[in-house]
């Protein structure tokens, strides 16, 4: 019979493989959603769209994933077994992605990827759900660390894509990024079983209407405000960002890769380390200084847009922001306190929904100047701040 210091170190031991599988899942998951972010300039310019076009294209694709995250997550909550739903989540993306690379126009390929993103956008409130059931106490971190997984999905296909796209069209790109999500549908299959299940009773209509009253507080929907700014900031950043350092600083699409890679990788790297802090010091201080300090950054773009640096502070504001997606999603689940795979997928498609209008909002100004849409970002850093700052500190002291 095994004593107590070994079932200690097993259970260690498995937590660790948990937050390690579902970490390279997410890797794998986000791995062709993460392209389109290389692939949109090449897109934008094989189809001669405008700033705003590609805007949309990166709303749209968002939009469609937004309208998974939701009914995923409530059934991650109905179900025991959440890993058969992981597993379909990597053959939806790769044949998605795969039948999206022969779209003949913008409406049909804006169509596909908003369909294909909802495969990928499954995995997230399942996946985070188990994790914030099996880590209670310890959310931010365990958050963070399966972030890492999607962000350095983030780092790394855009980098490849990048150097692809200096020796092939857009399209044999896109088929390319769909080998990792089918790679681990095959891998994932020996682990479907050891996803831990779900020891709570199926999520009723009460369940629903106590979560919707959690959320249509004063409290709550100062909080659905602050995250949906927070994400139309970091994805104006996202869009317009690779389309600047081509058309304003000259830089190749392999240099364009590695830009928003190294922002990625920064972003990648803090995650775990944030989300560590906001589970000791609050989530509320963690979330107001990434963004105060994203917000400066992205106004320094927006003043000075030419300058050898410029390239390097935009890096800083998107990993900022990155820095703080972990903290955020923690914050969700300690406000409404129950249902972590629906309240997460509530958080996500806030973010990838509502929050995805970010794209498009900076492609219109970028059809103007593309630097002016840093300010945009910059904006909604400072709303999201004021109304966490103020708002949802007076909440708090009730």
């Amino acid at each position: 019979m095994p004593n107590p210091s070994q079932q200690k170190l097993h259970g260690l031991t498995s937590a660790r493989k948990l937050q390690g599988l579902l970490a390279v899942g997410h890797l794998a998951n986000d791995w062709s959603p993460a392209a389109i972010w290389l692939l949109a300039p090449a897109i934008g310019l094989a189809f001669d769209l405008q700033p705003s076009q590609i805007g949309l294209l990166i709303t749209l694709h968002s939009f469609g994933a937004a309208l998974a995250y939701l009914p995923a997550g409530i059934l991650s909550d109905r179900v025991q077994r959440p890993g058969k739903l992981l597993l379909f989540t990597f053959w939806w993306v790769g044949l998605g992605y795969f039948l999206a690379s022969f779209a003949q126009n913008f409406w049909i390929l804006a169509t596909v990827l908003a369909i294909a993103g909802m495969g990928d956008a499954a995995w997230h409130p399942i996946a985070t759900g188990a994790l914030a059931r099996r880590f209670p106490t310890r959310k931010g971190l365990a958050l963070g660390i399966h972030a890492v997984g999607g962000t350095l999905a983030e780092v790394f296909s855009p980098l490849v894509v990048g150097i692809l796209l200096s020796v092939m069209e857009w399209r044999s790109a896109l088929q390319l990024s769909i080998l990792p999500p089918l790679i681990m549908g095959v891998v994932f299959y020996k682990f479907r079983n050891t996803i831990p299940i779900s020891t709570t009773s199926s999520i009723s209509k009460v369940d629903l209407v106590n979560l919707l009253r959690s959320w249509t507080t004063r409290k709550g929907l100062a909080l659905i405000t602050a995250i949906t700014t927070y994400n139309m900031a970091l994805i104006a950043l996202m869009t317009i960002s690779p389309l600047f350092v081509q058309r304003e600083l000259g830089y190749s699409t392999s240099e364009t890769g590695l830009f928003f890679a190294l922002a990625m990788l920064i972003g990648a790297t803090g995650q775990p380390l944030v989300g560590r802090w906001s589970d000791r010091i609050g989530r509320r201080r963690v979330f107001i200084c990434g963004l105060t300090i994203a917000g400066a950054c992205a106004l320094l773009a927006t003043g000075f847009p030419h300058q050898g640096w410029t390239a390097g502070v935009l890096i800083a504001a998107m990993a900022t922001l990155v820095f703080v997606r972990s903290s955020v999603l923690a914050m969700a689940v300690d406000h409404s306190g129950q249902r972590e795979a629906t309240t997460l997928g509530f958080s996500f498609a806030l973010m990838d929904g509502v929050g995805a209008l970010g794209g498009v909002t900076a492609g219109l100004i970028g059809d103007f100047e593309l630097h002016y849409a840093f300010s945009l970002a910059a904006g909604f850093s400072l709303i999201s701040i004021g109304i966490t700052a103020i708002t949802l500190s007076r909440t708090s002291a009730h």
